[in-house]
């Protein structure tokens, strides 16, 4: 680090932080705390060291005021010179330490709105709340409740932010979400040959009733008016309460060869010798939106592979559900595009038609239903969907199987054979692609349910789309790069935008 020679004369602006430091010498010096445990000089000293470091921070921003030139005028972007100077203008701002005051020069003219060229260059926010106490504050909300996050603040900080305001922080914290990832990386593709792969979902969130999408809130006006609203609930059920969410994952993974008994676990022992470990997912992006329609979050999703591999050179694939209308948009944006894709339908959701086809077969026989799917999954493993659905139907038949027993078989007969085209799983296997959807399925638990399910909770749209931006952001590890991102708008949104000038970046001597 660069040492400085300071006069002593540039120490009166910190006159009160070297009593704070005398004082907390001497206290610790003294005979009380001599005796104590050191639990309590511990806490004593947090309550204390932040008090010193607020002087000290206090001492720095005077020493920038007394150090701030005076113009002769300032012009904003609105063509107005504001010739009208006023010296000692004062503003609060809440900090990490506490609060402290910033003393600048504004400059105003009739009609116009005033401006401050030091708080350009300090790049102070718009509201009272410091970059680093906002920071603080985006990793606790993200993590648990508004409540939760205030009484964190509160406890390992010295400053404070209400529960209201938390709640308006939010959505201004998170409003460069789109931004960054739409300018990150562009220009620069991955240095890789692994498979892009792609996967989205969708997650249900208790919303406010004004918060619903319109067909939602009418049809829980109707409810109401129906006299339904107190009607006994199955556990979990939460008629028309709810609005989905969209969430997407990109991510880079070497190819894994396996074979259908590997998937199956049905090798022998023997054949596990020198088996590789499965690949991990890298440069791994997930997200969620519940403000946008599921278009558009593919369509994000879509442009995030593009960013990474702009020339479509590598393999691209993407595991769905089947869900039609999922299903007919990831194509409508792959046509678009002109993306090769390799559409996976995930095993896993497979399997859930699976089971109730064979419980329906050996309604009273757990072993033998177990054993049926593990024949019949490995099939379908093969490639052979198609041909295991037909072979269901006529066992069906043939054992004279109807009713509800029936309409599950026919269900998954009708599954596979809709869906065979999803389902070359010997080809998707043999490429080394994964078949099934666990990154995207941890998605939906850990980045909407984990905190958009908290016992109670009823969401806004606005802090709940923040909330799962923020969220979106610690997962995907872009936390840190994101407000670099984030501080350098705020700058041109709310400093530069306004004025012509430009913070003065020249060290202090």
């Amino acid at each position: 680090m660069e040492a400085y020679n300071v006069h002593e004369a540039e120490w009166d602006e910190f006159s009160t932080a070297r009593e704070q430091f005398a004082m907390i010498l001497g206290k610790l010096r003294g005979g009380d705390f001599l005796a104590a445990e050191h639990s309590e000089v511990e806490q004593w000293l947090h309550e204390e060291g932040f008090e010193l470091m607020r002087r000290l921070l206090q001492g720095h921003l005077d020493l920038r005021a007394t150090r701030e030139q005076p113009r002769t005028s300032v012009k904003g972007k609105d063509g107005i010179d504001r010739t009208h100077r006023r010296m000692g203008c004062t503003r609060p701002l809440e900090t990490l330490f506490g609060e402290v005051t910033v003393t600048r020069i504004g400059y105003s003219s009739r009609g116009a709105t005033s401006l401050f060229p030091l708080d350009a260059e300090l790049n102070l926010p718009p509201d009272k709340y410091s970059h680093g106490l906002q920071r603080v504050l985006s990793d606790e909300v993200a993590k648990g409740s508004f409540e939760e996050a205030v009484a964190t603040v509160d406890k390992l900080t010295g400053g404070s932010v209400p529960k209201r305001q938390a709640e308006e922080l939010a959505p201004a914290i998170a409003v460069d979400f789109d931004a960054f990832y739409a300018t990150r990386n562009v220009g620069q593709p991955e240095k890789t040959d692994a498979i892009l792969q792609m996967s989205t979902d969708g997650k249900g969130v208790v919303m406010r009733e004004e918060a619903l999408r319109e067909c939602t809130r009418r049809a829980a006006e109707r409810a109401r008016a129906e006299g339904k609203r107190g009607a006994r609930l199955e556990p979990g059920e939460k008629p028309n309460r709810k609005r989905m969410s969209t969430v997407a994952a990109v991510y880079s993974v070497a190819p894994n060869v396996r074979t259908p008994e590997e998937i199956l676990g049905l090798l022998c022992a023997d054949d596990h010798q020198g088996k590789r470990p499965r690949p991990r997912p890298e440069n791994k992006r997930v997200w969620a939106s519940l403000e946008k329609d599921p278009a558009e979050v593919i369509a994000e999703m879509f442009a995030e592979a593009e960013r990474r591999d702009p020339v479509h050179e590598r393999v691209w694939s993407v595991v769905v559900d089947c869900a039609e209308h999922q299903m007919k948009l990831i194509q409508a944006e792959a046509k678009r595009r002109g993306v090769h894709l390799v559409q996976v339908a995930d095993f896993i959701h497979v399997l859930e038609y699976v089971w109730p086809a064979a419980h329906s077969f050996f309604p009273e026989d757990r072993k033998q239903a177990e054993k049926w799917v593990a024949k019949t999954a490995l099939e379908i493993l093969r490639g052979k969907a198609g041909l295991v659905a037909g072979g269901m139907r006529r066992k069906a038949t043939l054992l004279g199987i109807k009713g509800p027993r029936r309409k599950n078989i026919s269900k998954c007969a009708g599954y596979l054979r809709k869906h065979k085209d999803y389902m070359r799983y010997d080809e998707y296997l043999a490429a080394g692609l994964p078949i099934a959807s666990g990154v995207i399925e941890g998605a939906c638990r850990y980045l909407v349910k984990d905190r958009m399910e908290i016992t109670g909770a009823r969401w806004g749209l606005d802090d709940a789309e923040a909330v799962l931006k923020l969220r979106a952001l610690r997962s995907s590890g872009d936390l840190e790069e994101y407000w670099r991102f984030h501080k350098a708008e705020e700058r041109k949104r709310h400093h530069l935008s306004r004025g012509n000038f430009y913070p003065r970046l020249e060290a202090v001597n």
